[in-house]
């Protein structure tokens, strides 16, 4: 490494700064994400500095005492090789201390990952592109606008993630441009999911549901909020069959896929509940 490196969390605007460096990437990050993301961890979000200028970014946002995600690993591509992403990795992941920490890192990556004490746990698959056919909302379930966390929320999204997350879905559930629904069954909770617009289309996600029909439901309620010809994409577990099944349904196709890894014993997770991932970058 030459010159003068300073490693330090991010603040304010320079948080766009990573989001920007992701969308370059192609990752195709959520318009509002890192906002609501480092509500939750307001040192989440780290830079390498060389001679005053970023050039490397990660974030590393920690959830209660025993969980955090990483995420955003980016290194300016000028001055990649020279040891000073690893560096900022190195000190990010001290942030989380003790904590399991999980990524969903590019498969070429994978073997850098390992090295690091990252073991995989499954693969996740995003789908895109244009939904070929729309849904019909079932009669058998209630679809509502969700605009406050609650506590049967909490709970169906304990299932899913390994920490409590309340600050977050305040964040989430309020930020522009967001568009989240509930779906009920006999008056108990059977799904959620948010629509939100990213740099290129829209992505689906968190999509939680405890049945595929209840998923469909909710789904059916978000793609009315898709403009007409917007490309729209899911994060789908590879295991859970049904959730591949149902993007594929919907005229969406594979077009990129990562490696669920995680430092620590992998939480144990109802992924078959999950037919969108919240956020690659961000858990």
């Amino acid at each position: 490494m030459q010159g003068s490196y300073q490693i330090r969390p991010l603040a304010g605007a320079e948080i766009q700064t990573a989001v920007d460096w992701a969308a370059r990437e192609g990752w195709n990050p959520g318009h509002r994400d890192a906002a609501c993301f480092a509500s939750v961890d307001p040192e989440g979000f780290w830079g390498g500095f060389l001679d005053g200028q970023i050039i490397a970014c990660i974030s590393v946002v920690n959830y209660g005492a025993a969980f955090a995600f990483l995420g955003f690993y980016i290194v300016a591509p000028e001055c990649r090789g020279q040891g000073y992403g690893y560096a900022l990795w190195q000190q990010a992941l001290a942030h989380a201390g003790g904590r399991v920490v999980g990524l969903d890192g590019v498969v070429d990556q994978q073997e850098n990952y390992r090295r690091s004490g990252f073991e995989l746990a499954y693969r996740n698959i995003r789908f895109g592109g244009v939904p070929s056919a729309g849904l019909a909302v079932s009669e058998d379930y209630d679809v509502t606008a969700l605009t406050a966390p609650a506590a049967e929320l909490e709970a169906l999204d304990a299932r899913v993630f390994p920490a409590p997350r309340r600050v977050f879905w305040r964040q989430w559930l309020g930020a522009e441009g967001h568009h989240s629904v509930a779906a009920y069954r006999d008056g108990s909770l059977a799904g959620f999911g948010t629509l939100r617009p990213c740099g290129n289309g829209c992505k689906i996600g968190p999509l939680v549901a405890v049945s595929r029909m209840a998923a469909k439901a909710v789904l059916a309620r978000l793609l009315q909020e898709l403009p007409p010809g917007q490309e729209v994409f899911l994060d789908v577990p590879e295991p859970h069959g049904a959730a591949v099944e149902l993007a594929r349904g919907m005229g969406l196709e594979p077009v990129f896929e990562t490696a669920r890894m995680y430092r620590g014993p992998a939480p144990q997770l109802d992924t078959d509940l999950i037919y969108g991932v919240t956020s690659f970058e961000l858990g």
